[in-house]
């Protein structure tokens, strides 16, 4: 990753959105070129000088202080994981904001693989970098896809929703699904940027996915926490989920995705239909 270009990319396109009247800045007769606000507006806003924000924005402002990084947030009105997406791409590797990465696979423990099997009444599975999916229970490999069938090195989310074209019919909102996946991916590269899974993963989307190049270019980035999701199933026709998604303890890398289902709802009948089909099948170790 071209960090300088991937700085300068970033605050461009989040200045970009930042209307001057939304921003409270008053018009002062000059014509405007650009969308949004000016290197110079942006540095009033923030209380630092024009010359140095636009060091910042070329990536050439060394390591900034916690405290500029934040007034610059706060003027591009950035929510907490753009902020943390900035502060990813403005420390320099070795800094204390940078999350070590290893090369080794990365697995799940033991006993969270227990609990993930035992969570038999709803689809879960755990997320790691770069969206691998390490394990899964029988209703997600259901309701999702079999992981555990594939190649270990082809178990990845985002490769299957841009991918699989059972994934782009099996959802009315596999657009927004898709996008959000990659906004995930690119917060991952501002916490990685010497994954070399990651890069080769990007590269293989931006040839082979026509929607990935423009979607990774918008600059998006997302933490998932909890939202809504549907499906359509072969079996047992649509779903519709509530899900949530839960940091590890011990492991940021690693995320518990659970897909709660509403008691008494279309859904829950049909989950129980799915999982009286699936019952005979024993579980993979």
């Amino acid at each position: 990753m071209d960090r300088s270009a991937e700085i300068a990319d970033f605050l461009r396109t989040r200045r970009a959105r930042i209307s001057p009247d939304a921003a409270g800045v008053p018009a002062d007769g000059r014509a405007r070129r650009v969308p949004g606000l000016r290197r110079d507006e942006v540095a009033r806003l923030a209380g630092i000088s024009i010359e140095y924000y636009t060091r910042l924005e070329q990536g050439r402002a060394g390591n900034p202080s916690p405290e500029i990084i934040a007034a610059v947030s706060q003027a591009l009105r950035l929510d907490g994981t753009e902020h943390e997406h900035l502060t990813n791409l403005l420390t320099k590797p070795g800094g204390a904001a940078r999350r070590n990465t290893s090369n080794g696979p990365q697995r799940v423990r033991p006993g969270l693989y227990l609990m993930l099997q035992t969570l038999d009444h709803v689809p879960a599975f755990v997320l790691g970098r770069r969206t691998d999916v390490l394990a899964s229970n029988a209703l997600g490999r259901a309701v999702l896809t079999d992981f555990d069938a594939m190649p270990a090195g082809q178990r990845n989310l985002a490769r299957y929703l841009m991918l699989d074209p059972e994934a782009r019919s099996g959802s009315d909102e596999w657009e927004r699904y898709a996008s959000e996946t990659v906004a995930m991916l690119r917060l991952d590269a501002s916490r990685h940027p010497n994954d070399k899974q990651l890069a080769d993963l990007i590269g293989e989307l931006t040839v082979r996915c026509p929607e990935f190049s423009g979607w990774w270019h918008d600059h998006k980035v997302l933490q998932r926490t909890h939202g809504r999701k549907t499906y359509r199933n072969a079996l047992v026709g649509d779903l519709e989920f509530h899900y949530e998604a839960l940091t590890l303890p011990g492991d940021p890398d690693q995320t518990l995705c659970v897909y709660n289902v509403e008691p008494g709802s279309p859904t829950a009948e049909r989950i129980q239909l799915l999982r009286n089909w699936i019952s005979p099948v024993q579980e993979r170790v």
